[in-house]
């Protein structure tokens, strides 16, 4: 019985002889034209004569045969095309394929390439735009049979999810039989097996993996009945090799700055041919693929999609230069998906310039295992800052940085923290890291818990401690060198510290990406309580200089912190037009937007004429966009082809002209620009103290004084404006305690109208601005009843109360008071009275009055509740709730 597939040579046909005739269960279907060594750069004239002997009539056949499938080929050269494909093209494949393949596709009903040209709508509920741009468009580059494809998405912005929607429509409507997902680290393997493990269609009920098979690649051997595998580059190629690999070895990235050696050759594996997958999704794909990677990558016939937030040249080169959607980081700031960042420089001597270490008696250290010994050091030794940490370990330039960083996290960096904010510092190497850990620790005074290392040599498991510095309170702080470095989630993270320099734009871009994942309030209060908002940025502290030694991609927007938002608004509005200025007052504008709620936003369209806060700052930043301006000017620049002509820059200079004039135009409104300045103030705590150079400048105190004056002078206009119109404020003005008591939630309206425009206060702003005006202050404020505090300052206002002291500890005092003077008129209370009075105390400095239906809520309810209570206190237990409620409060 003959073979599947059999090849039979010089074949004659009506126009000459073909090379060679390919038969599958004995029908000819294909052909071979073979070619000498040195014709590899023809091979693409010879497609031509391929087809002609296609057409033609073949000795011994019928006439109506179908040669369907084209090969030309020399001895390292070997081109393909399936005549059944709508505008058949030629591509390169590695060898040829399988004669079982070629059956499976003569028994298709129509080819993958066909497929790919209908795909069905796609319903967009549920995604984003910028999902949808990806999603779109690359089934559109599918359709117009484009072998690489590149979507460049923000961190953030949902990469991972767009292309398991990608994969879903492909298995579905392509009916592709195996997909292959590509990482370079084993940790993002898991990353991405967990989302696939959660995906739902949203055009069926089941979960993904109900509807097709998910491996993730462990072993040397792919399962049977794999509908999509993740592997890393590195045990693919060990697949094609077929040799095992160790876990370890997936652990790192193989990043192209650190792979040694010759490309990976890459041979003909008969158990996973060319035609193995039908299409390699590439996750990170700025790195690892290119050079010594890039053979696993050749060796598949299949469409290749990169997914990146950070392309480079080679990245748009390798994907030739087809980028099917591009989100960038700016333009996720702007619609709300990122968050922008601040930079905040530690410079020490040392870091700077180095030391020098003099002759004499130095202590060394083993680099693995820590232990120490003493030396003679026969000249002296110096070292730059290349060395440090590597070569030499200076622990008072670590301890300088820690606890600089310690004094002003809390101050400068993020003023009103109670704890530091989830903070990530990146270390040079896993001893620097330990070195790092150890002063930490010391210098905030904690234990263990409070920092953690997170490296692939953790002794700790990695993964246990990365799901605490996500979802716990502990750690605060993590050190790594690579491991969460990319592509590693911890959404609730503030703070990245570098205390290593990084060379590489990509790199360095990734990291910065770990901080830019946006987080609701809720949220984030889980793992940083004192948190008063949604994240809204995140802070860049620079030790080594990492942000002068590269310059990125992402524009700096912020170019003028220490100019305020109203000042950028009322230089704009009065003329100025520079890019420093417009750009700044955008990304003052973004920050604002992160934290403006609902009615906020929608009160600044109307008085923007229907425009978001957020189109007005995406408007100006097109402004100053080279590609948007010389669409304006209506002119198309190719890269690289010439300099604009002397007309052509005037054109894009009054095409600039008009976008910055149409992009401010909404600052010209009086009525809109005191709108947002007092939603900043609003949200002061979170927009206004972000910027180093107002922080620690030398006139800061000045302006903090002016400041306090400014604020107190609000206030009062507040008490005069509201003082008939909120219940606790009518109260206080009258002294009406014993008539109504004061509830929480009357305390909660004054908060409220408090906050809204045009006063824009809280209450922790106006009693700051008191201590820096000189009040005199009684206690230091508690985390316990702050709400409440809002009545002390009030009547401190009033003149009711001499001296400014927290709610809390009025009430304490006014206690005492009163039961000294109910136990001088009508004997002691029992010991079991006086814990209820104690509760009832507590419950009114954070509540401001009690009443009979509390008692049957906790902690009343665990004693009894009001029961117990009319037991304790008789028929006269209404008077005793009504005597406390005047007595603690009034």
């Amino acid at each position: 019985m003959a073979a599947c597939g059999v090849v039979v040579r010089e074949w004659q046909t009506t126009t000459g002889p073909c090379d060679y005739l390919i038969f599958i269960d004995g029908t000819p279907c294909g052909l071979i034209e073979a070619k000498e060594h040195d014709k590899g750069e023809k091979l693409t004239a010879v497609a031509e004569q391929t087809r002609r002997y296609a057409e033609s009539e073949f000795k011994y056949a019928p006439t109506d045969i179908d040669i369907r499938f084209a090969y030309e080929a020399t001895d390292v050269l070997t081109r393909f095309c399936d005549y059944h494909d709508k505008d058949y093209r030629s591509r390169e494949i590695f060898s040829f394929h399988r004669p079982e393949q070629l059956r499976a596709w003569l028994k298709d009903s129509d080819t993958i390439r066909n497929r790919l040209k209908s795909f069905p709508a796609f319903d967009t509920t549920g995604f984003r735009k910028c999902q949808v741009n990806a999603i779109v468009n690359l089934e559109k580059s599918f359709g117009e049979n484009r072998p690489r494809a590149l979507i460049q998405m923000a961190t953030g912005a949902g990469k991972t999810y767009t292309a398991i929607t990608n994969v879903y429509r492909l298995l579905k409507f392509a009916k592709a039989k195996r997909i292959l997902f590509l990482v370079d680290t084993k940790n993002l393997g898991e990353q991405a097996e967990e989302e696939f493990r959660k995906y739902k269609p949203t055009d069926d009920a089941r979960l993904f993996p109900e509807l097709y098979n998910v491996c993730r690649l462990t072993s040397s051997q792919i399962p049977n009945g794999s509908n999509v595998c993740i592997s890393t580059i590195q045990r693919m190629y060990s697949i094609l090799k077929g040799k095992e690999l160790d876990e370890a070895d997936e652990e790192s990235s193989p990043n192209e700055g650190r792979i040694v050696g010759e490309p990976r050759d890459v041979e003909y594996n008969s158990a996973y041919p060319p035609e193995y997958f039908d299409f390699i999704i590439i996750d990170e794909c700025h790195r690892s693929i290119y050079n010594v990677w890039q053979q696993v990558l050749d060796y598949f016939d299949a469409f290749l999609i990169g997914l990146t937030a950070t392309p480079d040249k080679r990245t748009y080169s390798f994907f030739n230069q087809n980028v099917v959607s591009e989100y960038t980081h700016e333009e996720a700031v702007i619609d709300g998906v990122n968050v922008g960042g601040d930079t905040y420089i530690i410079e020490t001597d040392v870091s700077k310039n180095g030391a020098t270490i003099t002759e004499r008696l130095v202590e060394k250290r083993d680099r693995l295992s820590r232990e120490k010994r003493w030396e003679q050091n026969d000249e002296d030794l110096e070292y730059d800052k290349g060395k440090l940490d590597r070569d030499v370990v200076n622990p008072s330039q670590i301890r300088t940085i820690i606890r600089e960083f310690r004094d002003k996290v809390t101050t400068v960096m993020f003023p009103g923290r109670k704890e530091i904010p989830k903070t990530l510092i990146f270390a040079k190497t896993d001893s620097h890291a330990d070195d790092i850990i150890n002063i930490v620790r010391e210098e905030f005074g904690r234990g263990n818990e409070f920092c953690k290392k997170i490296t692939y040599n953790a002794e700790e498991d990695p993964k246990s401690v990365l799901a605490a510095f996500r979802n716990e309170f502990y750690p605060r702080v993590a050190v790594t060198v690579d491991m969460i470095a990319t592509g590693t989630d911890v959404k609730a993270l503030e703070c990245l510290v570098f205390m290593r320099d990084v060379r590489s734009r990509n790199y360095f871009e990734q990291m910065l990406g770990r901080g830019r994942r946006t987080l609701g309030h809720d949220d984030l209060a889980r793992v940083s309580p004192s948190a008063t908002t949604n994240k809204c940025r995140y802070v860049v502290v620079d030790c080594v200089g990492v942000t002068k030694s590269l310059k990125t991609e992402t524009r700096q927007l912020d170019r003028k912190p220490s100019v305020s938002l109203k000042e950028l608004m009322m230089s704009v509005a009065m003329g100025a037009r520079d890019d420093d200025t417009v750009t700044s007052l955008a990304g003052r504008l973004l920050r604002l937007a992160a934290v403006m709620d609902n009615g906020e936003r929608k009160k600044a369209a109307e008085l923007a004429g229907g425009a978001s806060v957020n189109d007005i700052a995406r408007d100006m930043l097109d402004a100053f966009d080279e590609d948007r301006i010389a669409k304006e000017a209506g002119l198309i620049f190719r890269d690289g082809a010439r300099e604009a002509t002397e007309e052509e820059r005037a054109k894009l200079a009054d095409a600039q002209s008009r976008l910055v004039e149409k992009a401010i135009k909404p600052m010209f409104s009086a009525e809109l620009r005191n709108y947002l300045e007092n939603a900043r103030k609003a949200h002061d705590q979170v927009i206004d103290n972000e910027n180093l150079d107002a922080v620690i400048s030398s006139g800061w105190d000045t302006d903090r004084e002016d400041h306090a004056k400014e604020v107190i002078q609000t206030f009062r206009q507040f008490l005069a404006d509201n003082r008939d119109e909120l219940d606790a404020l009518q109260i206080i003005y009258g002294q009406t305690y014993k008539q109504r008591p004061i509830t929480l939630r009357m305390v909660k309206a004054v908060h409220d109208a408090l906050k809204t425009s045009p006063y824009g206060l809280s209450c922790d702003m106006v009693w700051h601005a008191y201590e820096v005006a000189g009040a005199p202050i009684a206690t230091a404020r508690s985390a316990v009843g702050k709400l409440m505090d809002i009545i002390s300052v009030i009547r401190f206002e009033l003149g009711q109360e001499k001296i400014l002291r927290p709610f809390e500890a009025g009430v304490a005092e006014r206690f005492k008071s009163w039961v000294f003077s109910k136990n001088a008129g009508h004997g002691q209370f029992t010991e079991e009275q006086m814990d209820w009075l104690r509760m009832i105390r507590d419950h009114i400095s954070t509540s401001g009055s009690v009443s009979s239906d509390d008692l049957d809520l906790s902690p009343f309810g665990e004693k009894g509740g009001l029961g117990r209570f009319y037991v304790l206190f008789g028929d006269k237990y209404q008077d005793v709730l009504d005597d406390m409620n005047y007595a603690l409060v009034a």
